[in-house]
């Protein structure tokens, strides 16, 4: 039995904060603890309390004074764009031709597809993400290499194959049949397996034929546990050619509703240029909207309107996209967030971007029993924030009075330099000594 108790100023979320002094959508611990016991929390609540019911023997890593949150959540990005991040000058579809299609030929290559998935990881990790949902490439090796990767550092990861079979390259294309058979194959292989879970992954109606639809609508039917991804309206030009690819649907989101696409595991990309009865069919179908800031405003993409998703009691997320997006940090992600509804007139508070970034995402995952909190069962996946981190960050932190205030900083400014440490089913991985950390601990505390 490993049992760590973690110290610092302790925030998790119980509820969508609903307005900025919503004090009872969260829990926060001025001197607070997590205990943590064999991957799973234990107890979190005043150090003092938790202390008491640790054993005696028990590890504790001191973080005063920075915050300790659940880990990070991010619920759309393509490992295979690791290193197409800033590639200069294009909307969606020229850019997927121009950079993306040429990057991900690259992932037939086994090792290939290995070292960019370690990166990958790493990357999520440095950020304070300890879950994530993405896209791999048509090829069943990147689907191998990015479980294994999550695997190697116990972490809970979503992700599947994308299926393709035209309006891409020959080297990118699959078949309606060849793409089910793998996607089944590799479901066996890595759904449940450990922590990790599949995403059946027809890229967009663009790339899929009816026929290849008509197999992930299949696929969904014969899973119904697998999670589904794909993107919706992301660009006009996009919408104009997929509906032309499709003319009897009603719309864009018909397409996915004519195929038994849309349900609750359902997460779709960006879905920024819906008509009110497509966000109303999102809604009935409770499918998930994923609000990918960053990307959009890279791509010229457009604006996502939360306020009409809350409206209509519609269901939405927040995430990174690397690599449209243009970084693997969900406090720059919250930032860009916060900007894009503020040019839509609508406010983000920052209590409400630490909770998307948590508790929220790990709603729209269903995964709220699991992650998201620091609740007594849930697995013990923590990030470590230091809103001093950068020079500046501590010069403004001087005149902050809140810890609203605190949370502003840190979303505003704050980048993967702010994470000071990041726990995975209680185990620390930014390879500090855990010895050093439990000693200086014991030091603290005696002190």
């Amino acid at each position: 039995m490993t049992e760590r108790l973690i110290r610092g100023r302790v925030l998790s979320f119980v509820a969508e904060p609903q307005g900025i002094d919503d004090t009872a959508s969260y829990r926060y611990f001025e001197d607070g603890a997590v205990l943590m016991r064999d991957g799973r929390i234990v107890e979190t609540g005043d150090y003092a309390d938790v202390r008491r019911r640790a054993g005696a023997d028990v590890e504790i890593c001191d973080h005063r004074p920075n915050l300790v949150l659940p880990g990070l959540i991010d619920t759309h990005l393509h490992f295979p764009q690791t290193q197409a991040i800033a590639s200069y000058g294009a909307q969606l579809l020229e850019w997927l031709n121009t950079y993306i299609f040429v990057e991900e030929q690259k992932f037939a290559e086994a090792a290939h597809a290995g070292a960019v998935a370690d990166r990958f990881m790493d990357e999520l990790l440095a950020n304070g993400t300890t879950t994530a949902v993405a896209y791999c490439s048509v090829h069943p090796e990147s689907v191998d290499a990015y479980f294994t990767a999550a695997e190697a550092r116990g972490m809970r990861m979503i992700g599947g194959k994308v299926m393709m079979d035209r309006n891409a390259p020959d080297a990118l294309r699959d078949t309606p049949q060849q793409g089910f058979d793998e996607t089944t194959a590799l479901i066996g292989k890595w759904h449940g397996r450990g922590r990790a879970r599949y995403a059946i992954s027809p890229r967009f109606a663009i790339t899929s034929t009816p026929a290849q639809m008509e197999m992930s609508q299949a696929l969904v039917a014969e899973n119904p546990t697998c999670y589904v991804q794909t993107h919706l309206s992301e660009n006009n030009d996009e919408i104009a050619f997929a509906t032309s690819l499709y003319p009897d649907a009603k719309d864009y989101t018909d397409i996915y509703t004519r195929y038994g696409l849309l349900n609750e595991r359902m997460l779709l990309g960006h879905c920024i240029h819906l008509s009110d009865r497509e966000i109303g069919v999102l809604a009935e179908t409770r499918s998930v909207a994923v609000f990918c800031p960053t990307s959009n405003l890279f791509l010229g993409s457009g604006l996502f309107d939360r306020d009409r998703f809350d409206k209509a009691g519609a269901r939405w997320s927040v995430a990174t996209d690397v690599g449209a997006g243009t970084s693997f940090s969900m406090l720059e992600t919250m930032d860009e967030a916060y900007k894009v509804l503020h040019l839509n007139g609508q406010k983000l508070t920052p209590f409400n971007s630490f909770y998307r970034m948590t508790l929220g995402n790990a709603r729209a995952l269903g995964l709220e029993k699991e992650i998201g909190t620091l609740d007594a069962g849930t697995e013990a996946d923590i990030v470590v924030l230091d809103s001093r981190a950068k020079s500046a960050m501590e010069y403004r932190m001087r005149t902050a009075k809140s810890l609203l205030e605190e949370l502003f900083i840190l979303q505003t400014m704050g980048d993967d330099r702010c994470v000071a440490e990041v726990y995975v089913a209680g185990k620390p991985m930014k390879g500090r000594s855990l010895k050093g950390e439990a000693a200086t601990g014991r030091q603290l505390e005696n002190a």
